[in-house]
């Protein structure tokens, strides 16, 4: 982690505040390195954080055995793994609606005439989880009234160059070449 300021004072509080946030939202162990770049003469807050890659996507397939009958236009669910019951539930409900999910047992799921793909339904993304937490911190690490944001998200790094005024070309420049540096470490 490097927090560059012309300040000193300004530097270590900021990293004091850095850190405490990625501990309240337990993302320490996920953050591959973080930068931030703070001038408030300008007014200018660069952060950028490279993150660590993460277990891959649950899919419905993953963990159930399915079948599709065509007559009663009903696919059924056979749970193996009820980890993931909470999700997947959230999930066809968000998708097919309340009213055509049937849970009959703990193990047993019921769709009424399924419009879902089942073979690529995602039940469960850790990397998506982990973007949205990261996302949280970045918004409780820019500075209060800092509320014109540029957004740069590519592979696992993710960045935002903040001001409370118009964003000016070099600091997307600035920005940019933190990500360059993350990329090639």
């Amino acid at each position: 982690m490097k927090i560059e300021c012309y300040d000193e004072k300004g530097a270590e509080v900021y990293d004091m505040v850095v850190r405490q946030i990625l501990q309240d939202l337990q993302l320490s162990r996920a953050i591959k390195d973080l930068r931030v770049y703070a001038d408030p003469r300008e007014p200018v807050f660069i952060i950028v954080i490279s993150y660590e890659k993460t277990a891959p996507a649950v899919y419905l397939e993953d963990f159930t055995e399915y079948e599709y009958d065509k007559e009663s236009n009903e696919a059924f669910l056979r749970i193996k793994d009820e980890n993931y019951l909470p999700e997947l539930l959230a999930k066809l409900w968000e998708l097919e609606g309340r009213n055509k999910i049937h849970q009959t047992s703990r193990s047993e799921v019921i769709i009424d005439d399924p419009q879902v793909d089942l073979k690529k339904l995602v039940v469960h993304n850790p990397e998506e989880d982990l973007r949205k937490k990261i996302y949280d911190a970045l918004f409780r690490i820019i500075p209060e009234g800092f509320r014109v944001v540029e957004h740069y998200s590519e592979g696992n790094i993710i960045a935002l160059t903040a001001s409370d005024e118009v964003i000016k070309d070099e600091w997307i420049d600035k920005t940019m070449n933190i990500v360059e540096e993350l990329k090639n470490n």
